[in-house]
C-alpha cells in the first residue's frame, strides 16, 4: 500500500527549496522506512497566495508501512522539518495512506492548481478522512498545499519526479537503454510515440512526469536526437 507525505511552504528566498528539503527528509526517513520517490507538484500562482518562487509542493512516496506507524513517521518528519524551519515561511505537512484517499481529496488537489483555497477547507477534508495534517509555523498556510499535494500524487497523473531510482545520476547525452535503467518506465514523444532507441540529451537530470502512477519521460525530437521536455 502506498503512503504519501507532502510538505509545502517551507522556504524563503535565502533558504533551500521545498524540493530539496523533501529529498533531505526522504534520505533521513529512508533509513527506517521504504521511500520510493519524491515528486514535485505545481500549485496555483496568484497574487492572493503567498509563495516564495514557484508555489510548488513536494510529495515523498513510501510503501509497505503499517497504519500504526503513520503517526511515528509523521512525528519524525515534523521534528526534521522543525529543525529546518525558516522565519517567514508557513510550512505544512500531511500524511495519508492510499486507502484514505477520497475523490474529494483529489478534487481539492486539482482545485489547488487553479483556485485560491482556504485552510478551513483543507482541515475539514483531512479531519473527515482521518488524515494527519498540521501547520508547523507562521500562518500555517502550507497545510493547503500539503493536502493538495497528496491528492495530486494519489491521482497518479500530476507532477514530475525529482527523485526516483537513479535518475539524478544521469546527465548529458544518454541512450534510451541507459535512461530505462534508472527506473523510468517509458520514454515517449509529445504525440505519444514510445521511443526505444536513440540518444536523449539531458540538461540537468531526467525528470519524468507522473502518468498513471508511473515515471514517464517526455521528449521532443530535434535534429535527429531527443531532448527532455520538463513539465509541471
Amino acid at each position: 500500500m502506498s503512503v504519501y507525505m507532502c510538505i509545502d511552504d517551507t522556504d524563503s528566498l535565502d533558504s533551500i527549496g521545498t524540493g530539496r528539503l523533501a529529498r533531505l527528509l526522504a534520505e533521513q526517513i529512508g533509513q527506517q522506512y521504504q521511500v520510493t520517490a519524491v515528486t514535485r507538484h505545481q500549485l496555483f500562482v496568484h497574487p492572493d497566495i503567498p509563495y516564495t518562487s514557484h508555489n510548488s509542493c513536494a510529495v515523498i512516496h513510501l510503501c509497505d508501512i503499517a497504519e500504526e506507524a503513520y503517526l511515528p513517521l509523521f512525528n519524525k518528519a515534523k521534528i526534521l522539518m522543525q529543525e529546518h524551519f525558516i522565519e517567514g515561511s508557513d510550512p505544512g505537512i500531511a500524511l495519508a495512506g492510499s486507502h484514505q484517499i477520497t475523490p474529494g481529496m483529489i478534487a481539492f488537489g486539482f482545485d489547488a492548481k487553479c483556485t485560491v483555497l482556504t485552510q478551513d477547507r483543507a482541515r475539514k477534508i483531512a479531519s473527515h478522512a482521518g488524515i494527519l495534517l498540521e501547520g508547523l509555523g507562521g500562518t500555517e498556510g502550507g497545510v493547503i498545499g500539503a493536502l493538495a499535494g497528496i491528492g495530486l500524487a494519489a491521482s497518479g497523473s500530476d507532477g514530475r519526479y525529482i527523485q526516483t531510482g537513479t535518475i539524478r545520476e544521469k546527465q548529458g547525452d544518454q541512450t534510451i537503454a541507459d535512461i530505462l535503467t534508472t527506473g523510468i518506465e517509458r520514454v515517449i514523444t509529445l504525440d505519444g510515440k514510445t521511443i526505444t532507441e536513440g540518444l536523449v540529451t539531458v540538461q540537468k537530470f531526467p525528470q519524468p512526469v507522473r502518468l498513471q502512477g508511473k515515471p514517464i519521460l517526455l521528449v521532443d525530437e530535434q535534429e535527429g536526437r531527443f531532448v527532455v521536455v520538463k513539465r509541471n
